[in-house]
């Protein structure tokens, strides 16, 4: 997702928008202090956008249950 910035594709995928997965846990667990959390969920969030507004035609977003709490701020009315 971070090499995505910037560029467009006639059709991308995004897999595995699992709850475990994005937000990353990692990055998750490694964090000190709320304010620093905060950071991390909002650069995770981010970076989903930015993968999925690359599409220009289509585009397919993956994941298992439960998924990303971020999916949900995907979804177009």
């Amino acid at each position: 997702m971070h090499l995505a910035k910037g560029l467009e594709f006639k059709a991308v995928v995004v897999m595995a928008c699992d709850e475990d997965v994005i937000p990353s846990l990692h990055r998750i667990e490694a964090v000190g202090d709320d304010a620093d959390l905060d950071e991390v969920y909002n650069t995770e969030r981010h970076l989903l956008y930015v993968a999925c507004t690359r599409a220009r035609d289509q585009l397919l977003v993956t994941g298992t249950s439960p998924v990303s709490e971020f999916v949900d701020d995907l979804m177009v009315d």
